[in-house]
């Protein structure tokens, strides 16, 4: 059979697969509907209640072409108000889908339009920009090429979370209490925090962000034990089998959805070749481990062996031994139970990827009109994070921006700049013509530059992609508004 033929007929059952499959069919009308509600999913035998974001067809997210536009109607059929941010798009600011920023809360049964340009190509994804995003309202958004089509080769998507039974108000109540998440809830709103925090012009102050942390003997990793970690709502108890062909070649588009938790993407005996980070092209990199933090996403190319088989790809929690992932199996191959821990812990992520990645459509060469300096701090036992600056973010449209980031804490940061895509220019005072990306992680003690061109009017977002940090302080924005 060939290849494609071969697709054919698997995308025939993909419904049944998995509730992501109907996510790789294009869009068939020039208006994309996408529902906002409520499920029951059930991880570790147990139900629970959790959101969803379907389309048309009911599968979670949505592809859509490269250069069309986002016509869109948002539904709210979940019965919270809430609201959705467009993660690795470029829309206009008043569409970007930031509570109070300036867009209001969509109230339950009703419905928004967006309309706007999507852009070029690639792996996004879109979530709540409040503590909902913690209870899975979040799903891909695959912006997919002519050339993407024309490829002979499988897409799998993949989104991985965390999970916790207990409520995000009382995660976020355990961490500030230093219970790690274990503590009773404290009876104080989500929603309305993340409110404050979004529309507020405060740069993340009472914090000690300035300061460098020399009381503490080594980084911290994860704040939060959650009761699971899913590959696309599933774990490795029952996880998802994606049928492909013998010697067939797969891309897989991964998406890390976690609200806390950074991962290795390992692709075992398999060597794979990462194409893109962040849904934009780069100079492809082979191996068989890729890093991907919070709100990262990672295109990876397979060429699978030629004999039958399965072949888990599996997503290493850091510095645990917990595990999640899918499995990529031949149609006669016999798929053996995983456990959800592995024999050794995951890695810790840091910026040797970083370092090598090349992309193939960098900013033109041009000096920076506007330079800022950052400084990014906290502590667990405060569980206070913020950003400190010399004076606003403040540009005028059509400047080249650099933005230097110093991270003065012991936990990571995957920084997160909305309405743009920057490029990496240096790591740790080492300058360097990196990946153009839309996330970047900082270690402890680290010291990332970006630059971006100022194309795109408005009040932006910068902050931190893991949740509980972002909705203790550690956000900022960018803007157009005051400068000139």
């Amino acid at each position: 059979m060939f290849r494609r033929d071969f697709l054919k007929t698997l995308a025939v059952g993909a419904t049944a697969l998995s509730p992501l499959a109907s996510a790789v069919a294009r869009a068939t009308t020039s208006t994309s509907e996408l529902v906002i509600g409520k499920r029951t999913l059930e991880v570790n035998g147990k139900p629970a209640s959790v959101f969803g974001l379907t389309n048309r067809a009911g599968g979670a997210g949505l592809v859509l072409d490269a250069d069309t536009r986002f016509d869109v109607l948002l539904k709210n059929q979940s019965g919270e108000e809430t609201l959705i941010h467009w993660h690795g798009l470029t829309p206009p600011w008043k569409m970007d889908g930031v509570p109070g920023n300036p867009s209001t809360l969509l109230p339950p049964n009703e419905t928004r339009a967006y309309d706007f340009p999507v852009g070029r190509g690639g792996t996004h994804w879109m979530h709540a920009h409040t503590l909902q995003e913690q209870n899975l309202l979040a799903a891909p958004l695959i912006i997919r090429t002519a050339e993407d089509r024309a490829r002979d080769e499988q897409e799998v998507v993949v989104l991985l979370h965390d999970f916790s039974f207990k409520s995000p108000e009382e995660l976020l109540a355990g961490l500030q209490s230093g219970a790690g998440g274990h503590a009773m809830p404290s009876g104080h709103g989500g929603m309305t925090s993340m409110m404050n925090m979004h529309g507020g012009h405060q740069m993340g102050g009472g914090t000690a962000a300035g300061m460098p942390m020399m009381a503490m003997p080594a980084m911290d990793l994860n704040d939060i034990e959650y009761d699971a970690y899913l590959a696309n709502d599933r774990t490795l108890d029952d996880p998802e089998v994606v049928r492909v062909e013998r010697g067939g070649r797969v891309r897989l588009r991964i998406i890390n959805g976690a609200t806390a938790t950074g991962f290795t993407i390992d692709t075992g005996p398999i060597e794979g070749e990462l194409i893109a980070v962040d849904g934009l092209d780069v100079v492809p990199v082979r191996g068989r481990r890729f890093p991907l933090s919070m709100g990262q996403r990672a295109d990876i190319r397979l060429n699978l062996p030629a004999e039958e088989g399965a072949f888990p790809i599996l997503a290493l929690r850091e510095g645990a031994s917990e595990r999640t992932g899918i499995v990529l199996a031949t149609p006669a191959a016999r798929v053996e139970k995983l456990e959800t821990s592995g024999a050794n812990k995951g890695p810790v992520l840091d910026l040797s990827l970083e370092q090598r990645l090349q992309s193939l459509s960098p900013l033109p060469t041009r000096t920076a009109d506007q330079r800022f300096e950052l400084m990014l701090g906290g502590d667990m036992a405060t569980y206070k994070w913020g950003i400190t600056a010399d004076g606003p973010l403040d540009m005028v449209e059509g400047q080249r921006v650099r933005i230097s980031m110093h991270n003065m804490s012991m936990m990571a940061h995957p920084m997160h700049l909305h309405g743009h895509h920057f490029q990496v220019v240096a790591i740790n005072g080492m300058a360097l013509d990196g990946a153009m990306r839309d996330t970047v992680m900082l270690p402890p003690m680290a010291q990332v530059a970006i630059e971006f061109d100022a194309d795109n009017p408005g009040r932006w977002p910068l902050h931190c992609h893991h949740l509980y940090h972002m909705a203790t302080g550690m956000m900022t924005f960018v803007d157009y508004g005051k400068a000139g």
